[in-house]
């Protein structure tokens, strides 16, 4: 490789992960001598992928929040988490996180020690103690239509699993609550995650130690509105209940995205 080339490979790598990691502050536009907003990072959860924040983030951005929302691997609660740590360390300034279900429970580990993180926000998302798994808590209270029968299971790699939810209850149990149309493209590109997911224990929870919001979706028919009371009370989350389906984010981002800004202030 002639030093031209390796100049210019080496100059693009470098412009764009500047991109990447500017990105937020590029966002952001405020106003002079106004304080600069909280970095809002999104995450999303199983059976889904970073598209169902795009009418929240676009709220956000639109009043000055610089945002992002990155891909969760959904291969494992350790390893996930350890994966949004690191994004979380790549940011400077404070940080609002936001999970949506499964994000959930990779935002209370990753988190925790992370002096930058100022609040949690979670919408109809798992907010587990230590030693809980998303299993114990999906059927701690009755309600849940996420069960086997709703699911289908193709294997990968050497002895692993992954889920998705079957075309035919897709809408009925995720996504009740948007057009039919929105619901197919939502299970086109749904995400799957590892099936050992469902029972690994989760750690140290942040919530202990960093202020909490939560957006109750009371028509929830994966994680119940009952199990959400539940984990916001026991974290002393400020609660807002909204009449939605799981995917309250989507069905209601004007109300979530107004949460988020509550929880930025």
């Amino acid at each position: 490789m002639t030093t031209t080339r390796r100049t210019l490979l080496t100059g693009s790598v470098v412009a764009a992960a500047g991109a990447v990691l500017g990105a937020p502050a590029a966002q952001a536009h405020p106003r002079h001598g106004s304080k600069p907003k909280p970095t809002v990072v999104l995450v999303h959860g199983a059976f889904a992928d970073a598209s169902g924040w795009n009418d929240v983030a676009t709220r956000l951005i639109r009043d000055g929040y610089p945002v992002i929302a990155p891909a969760n691997p959904l291969r494992s609660v350790a390893a996930d988490s350890g994966y949004l740590a690191s994004i979380l360390a790549t940011l400077s300034g404070p940080i609002i996180l936001a999970a949506h279900s499964y994000g959930g429970i990779v935002t209370t580990n990753a988190a925790t020690g992370n002096p930058n993180v100022k609040a949690l926000v979670y919408v109809a998302a798992f907010a587990p103690d230590q030693g809980e798994t998303l299993l114990g808590l999906q059927t701690k209270f009755p309600g849940s239509k996420l069960n086997e029968a709703a699911l289908d299971f193709r294997p990968y790699g050497e002895g692993l699993v992954d889920g998705y939810i079957k075309r035919q209850f897709f809408r009925e149990v995720f996504a009740g609550d948007v057009p039919k149309a929105t619901a197919e493209l939502l299970w086109a590109g749904q995400r799957p995650a590892d099936a050992r997911t469902l029972g690994e224990p989760s750690g140290a929870p942040a919530w202990k130690t960093i202020p909490s919001w939560y957006l109750v979706a009371r028509n929830d028919q994966v994680l119940p509105a009952a199990a959400q009371r539940f984990m916001a009370q026991r974290a002393g989350a400020h609660v807002r209940e909204v009449g939605a389906s799981h995917v309250a984010m989507i069905s209601q981002p004007a109300v979530t995205a107004d949460l988020i800004k509550r929880a930025a202030r």
